[in-house]
């Protein structure tokens, strides 16, 4: 048997020669989440609900385009894809009937990948269950089996939807995740993870509702593996492994009272009804209910307002036709009323709940499911079975498990499920930026430490300027890190998702072009991870028809690092030519060129990428943003903050790295052990736009060393290669210092700030908080 590309050794990747792997990567493609036959991205009305007959066989784009893609996001520096897809891409046309049109574009894809030596995993993708309780994921016909009529969440809020919304141009930002504490979104997870436990009487073609989803959920990951692996030439070559089901939920399950919102519900914002007040809403009843904004330091009440569905009902009727699915529902399950009736939590004739702990316990054995508990047992059975049907055919796949968000890794440490070839994959983003759309550079939070009970008061946990806004970002991933080796065992840690809003300050970088608040916050989000020691990262997102209007397409997120109205960041101020040169006083000589040719990009205007941007279908003719103060101003788009040195394999373990991007260095500190070969130094990742050959400086405490740029993978990329002996070893490279995030913090975040200080009655001018 051939020996595998990328292996996990004491708690690091390896590749084949015993490098030490370092794992940058971008999320592909946003553009995944829906489909493209019809073409309905979030905020089209227009087909959404004709779920059946939706095709995904040009995502996460055409086939044709691809090595347009990878070719950017190999000149960008990145050597790994979390590959985006949905369940729905699978099996939209009902239970069992898989999308073989779409499965053979994603093998025609990933081949084209593989051509650029990527590292990919497979991330089956979700938010908040389905496009259609407002996000992505699942199929419209798992709606349908779980009980419930899409078409009526509208009306009953059991799911705030932009493709339904009456005024789509003005989609509350990120009111979409709200969802997971409404009707559609809580009762499914619940559901999904214990359907046995908490609704027995759901039984659909002889199995209980858990069991059926599940099994088909499974069941289409496991197909597409399988097809993956009949391919022959993609499976551990180019696809190394499979994450678990993206941020998963606990739905209702530990809820201790259903009549109140608790305490760990830090997500707020619109109508916040208690999850009884949705099983109210959900059955036709009118409640008035609290609304709540965000703002810097979380969430704050603004008032209340009725919903009144005026009868209308998020469940089935009970004369629903359901024969296209072909499944069959058993008799105690009875549509046109709400299953937690069915169950006894409340009583639809009084409207007065009567179990309002129902979710609190395991029924049988009374344990108290707090969140932890239920990631110990729920999700973890879960995602056994997920693991074990991957590795029925991918016999060496890396399993990334994702547990709940920001949640507790699961306690697997020393036993069975402490597996050598898995990895701890958290998210985490900068929820004070995400949710205002603001960098504010003169203070922030501390989430984690929040979550984590670390200050006696909130107020302490507030972080004042930006060199602590860095450090308490690099802290919480560090923290993060840590979390997983204590309650997984010593695993490589990914982060395969944080990222930042492009749409900030009410777009004023795509009316004026200045990308300086993007800039600091991506550069922050970057000096956090590289600092939190990870082992690798994959940023979200790449999203292939973002534009300045409409952002990626989807519920107003505008977190793409490229657009169709902005330009790409130069590889350098000089158009490549046949003759490379000689690399900057290095020991060595430069590769020469390769018989392959470039794929051409944006480096340089030469009539054939002329000719391509002008004629390609999946560019020119995608419509630009229709306001022309949206796109008078195109920019880089911050590149300079995401497009960064980076090590690719080192001889050694990696001690540290950081890049400064204010001062343009990067250093590397190794472990280090004698190359096995001249052939296989340790490699870095040298953009030449920071560090152009003629104007930077290598220091490096033993060794030789040269810079160079070749298209082995079918892309020039400037590498620097480093020859160096046993023991702790350092380079440092400085390179051309260029003006970016000049702008100071505001008055008006400072003002913010002193409001918030007042709120807490603290003098923050008395203490320190760093």
């Amino acid at each position: 048997m051939a020996s595998l590309r990328l292996i996990i050794e004491d708690g690091h990747f390896k590749d084949a020669r015993g490098r030490h792997v370092m794992l940058r990567g971008i999320n592909v493609a946003g553009d995944a989440k829906f489909p493209s036959q019809p073409d309905v991205p979030s905020h089209v009305a227009q087909d959404f609900f004709d779920g059946d007959n939706v095709k995904f066989h040009s995502r996460p784009f055409r086939k044709e385009d691809a090595h347009i893609h990878f070719s950017r996001l190999k000149r960008f520096g990145y050597n790994t894809i979390r590959y985006v897809f949905t369940w729905e891409a699978i099996e939209a046309a009902g239970p069992g009937r898989y999308d073989e049109v779409w499965i053979q574009h994603t093998i025609d894809v990933l081949r084209t990948a593989r051509d650029y030596g990527f590292y990919i995993f497979m991330d089956p993708h979700q938010d908040v269950w389905s496009r259609y309780c407002g996000g992505s994921g699942a199929p419209m016909w798992t709606i349908y089996a779980c009980g419930l009529n899409p078409q009526s969440f509208a009306a009953t809020e059991a799911a705030i939807v932009h493709n339904t919304y009456p005024d789509p141009e003005n989609f509350p930002k990120m009111i979409w995740s709200t969802n997971y504490y409404r009707l559609a979104a809580s009762t499914i997870f619940t559901l999904f993870f214990a359907g046995r436990d908490f609704a027995p009487k759901c039984i659909i073609d002889g199995v209980n509702i858990q069991d059926y989803l599940q099994g088909h959920f499974v069941g289409a990951c496991e197909h597409l593996a399988k097809r993956i692996h009949e391919a022959g030439d993609i499976e551990n070559d180019i696809v190394f492994g499979w994450e678990s089901l993206n941020e998963p939920a606990r739905g209702m399950i530990g809820h201790v009272d259903l009549s109140v919102i608790p305490d760990e519900q830090n997500l707020k914002k619109g109508t916040c009804p208690t999850l009884w007040q949705t099983l109210l809403t959900g059955s036709g009843r009118a409640c008035e209910v609290d609304t709540w904004d965000m703002g810097g330091l979380g969430p704050y009440k603004v008032g209340r307002i009725l919903i009144d569905p005026h009868g209308e009902m998020a469940w089935l009727p009970e004369d629903y036709d359901e024969s296209r699915y072909g499944w069959k529902r058993d008799p105690d399950w009875k549509l046109g009323e709400c299953i937690w009736a069915q169950h006894g939590v409340w009583d639809p004739s009084t409207d007065m709940l009567l179990q309002k702990n129902y979710f609190e316990k395991h029924p049988t054995s009374g344990d108290k499911l707090d969140y932890h508990t239920f990631t110990n047992t729920y999700f973890m059975a879960f995602y056994r079975k997920y693991r074990d049907a991957i590795r029925a055919i991918h016999e060496d796949a890396i399993m990334l498990c994702q547990p709940p968000t920001l949640e507790l890794p699961p306690s697997i440490k020393g036993t069975a499920d402490d597996d050598p070839r898995m990895v701890y994959a958290p998210h985490y983003y900068d929820g004070i930026t995400l949710m205002t759309k603001k960098w504010n550079r003169t203070w922030n939070v501390d989430i984690f430490g929040v979550l984590r009970g670390r200050y006696w008061h909130p107020a302490f946990a507030i972080k004042i300027g930006e060199t602590a806004i860095r450090n308490s970002f690099k802290e919480q991933l560090a923290a993060m890190r840590q979390e997983g080796q204590d309650y997984m065992g010593n695993h490589p840690c990914i982060l395969t998702e944080f990222g930042i809003p492009y749409d900030m300050d009410d777009q004023y970088a795509y009316k004026t072009g200045d990308y300086s608040s993007q800039s600091a916050a991506m550069d922050a989000n970057h000096f956090a991870v590289e600092g939190a020691l990870m082992e690798g990262y994959t940023l979200w997102l790449y999203s292939a028809t973002n534009d300045h209007q409409r952002g990626d397409q989807w519920n107003g997120e505008d977190l793409s690092i490229f657009s169709t109205d902005d330009q790409t960041l130069p590889v350098s101020p000089i158009p490549r030519t046949p003759d490379l040169g000689q690399s900057t006083s290095s020991l060595l000589k430069t590769a020469t060129i390769g018989s392959r040719q470039e794929v051409e990009d944006e480096s340089s205007v030469t009539p054939g990428n002329l000719k391509r941007t002008l004629t390609n279908p999946s560019i020119s003719s995608m419509p630009r943003s229709s306001d022309p103060e949206l796109t008078n101003a195109p920019g880089y788009r911050a590149a300079e903050a995401y497009v960064r040195p980076a090590p690719i394999a080192t001889n050694g373990s990696i001690i540290d790295y950081v890049f400064d991007l204010k001062n343009c260095e990067f250093t590397l500190n190794v472990e280090g052990t004698n190359a096995p070969s001249e052939e296989y130094p340790t490699t870095v990742f040298l953009p030449e736009y920071h560090f152009p050959k003629e104007q930077c400086t290598v220091a490096v405490s033993s060794g030789k060393w040269e810079i160079s740029t070749d298209d082995e993978e079918r892309t020039w990329v400037q590498k620097l290669r480093w020859w160096h002996g046993d023991g702790q070893q350092s380079l440092k490279v400085t390179g051309l210092i260029r003006p970016h995030n000049t702008l100071a913090g505001t008055a008006e975040e400072a003002g913010y700030l002193e409001q918030c200080q007042q709120s807490y009655g603290f003098d923050f001018k008395a203490c320190s908080v760093m």
